[in-house]
C-alpha cells in the first residue's frame, strides 16, 4: 500500500503571508528589498568580502533593479523570500538575509546574507537569522533550516553558532570560490531545537 505523505507547508502559505517585516533587537530592521534600494546592492559587489564569500558577480544598476524584483516573483512563486537589513523608516540596506532554495513540500530552506561595513560589528546578522528562523520554523511551518558557508569563513561559522544552529560537519570540495575549491560547514536547525539565548 501507498501511502502519501503530506506537504509539511500546504502550497499558498508563503505566497499568502506577505512579505514580514521584523524589529531586531540591535536596532535594525528587516524589510523587503525596494528598487530604490538597487544602488546599494549595485555598490555591494564591491564590497571584497561580500564579493568573495556571496559571489554576486558586478551589478549594473539596471542589473539590481531587476534582481530585486525577481526575488518578489520568486517570493510569489514560493522558492525564496530576501529582506534588506536596515535602519527603520526606510532607511539604506546594510545587508541581506535572506532563504532560498524553499521546499514548502519537503520543509526545509537554506539561509544566504552577508553585511556591509556600516553593519558590521553589532550583532546584526545573529539577530536577523534568528529573526528569520524563528518566523521560518514557528509561522511558516517549515521543519528544517541549514546554512553552508567556507570552512575558512569564521564570521559566517560565529553567526550560525550565535543564531542557534548546530554544527553538522563538514562538505569537502563544496564550492568553488575565486581563491579555488573550498570545503564547508554544513549547520542546521529544526522544529524543536532549543531557541538561541
Amino acid at each position: 500500500m501507498i501511502v502519501s505523505i503530506p506537504d509539511v507547508v500546504p502550497p499558498g502559505r508563503l505566497a499568502g503571508a506577505g512579505h514580514p517585516v521584523f524589529s531586531l533587537p540591535c536596532g535594525l530592521q528587516l524589510r523587503p528589498w525596494s528598487s530604490d534600494d538597487a544602488p546599494v546592492l549595485a555598490e555591494s559587489c564591491h564590497d571584497p568580502d561580500v564579493q568573495h564569500w556571496n559571489r554576486p558577480g558586478i551589478l549594473s544598476l539596471d542589473a539590481a533593479r531587476d534582481r530585486i524584483a525577481r526575488w518578489e516573483e520568486r517570493r510569489q512563486a514560493e522558492q525564496a523570500v530576501i529582506w534588506a537589513i536596515a535602519a527603520p523608516d526606510g532607511g539604506r540596506p546594510v545587508g541581506l538575509v535572506g532563504l532560498a532554495d524553499v521546499d514548502l513540500r519537503g520543509g526545509s530552506a537554506e539561509f544566504l546574507y552577508w553585511l556591509l561595513p556600516a553593519g558590521r560589528g553589532r550583532g546584526a546578522m545573529a539577530d536577523a537569522v534568528a529573526g528569520v528562523s524563528r518566523w521560518a520554523l514557528e509561522d511558516l511551518g517549515l521543519h528544517r533550516l541549514r546554512i553552508t558557508h567556507s570552512v575558512a569563513n569564521a564570521a559566517s561559522c560565529a553567526v550560525a553558532t550565535r543564531a542557534g544552529f548546530t554544527l553538522e560537519g563538514t562538505l569537502r570540495s563544496a564550492l568553488l570560490h575565486a581563491d579555488g575549491w573550498h570545503d564547508e560547514h554544513l549547520h542546521a536547525r529544526v522544529q524543536g531545537d532549543p531557541a538561541p539565548r
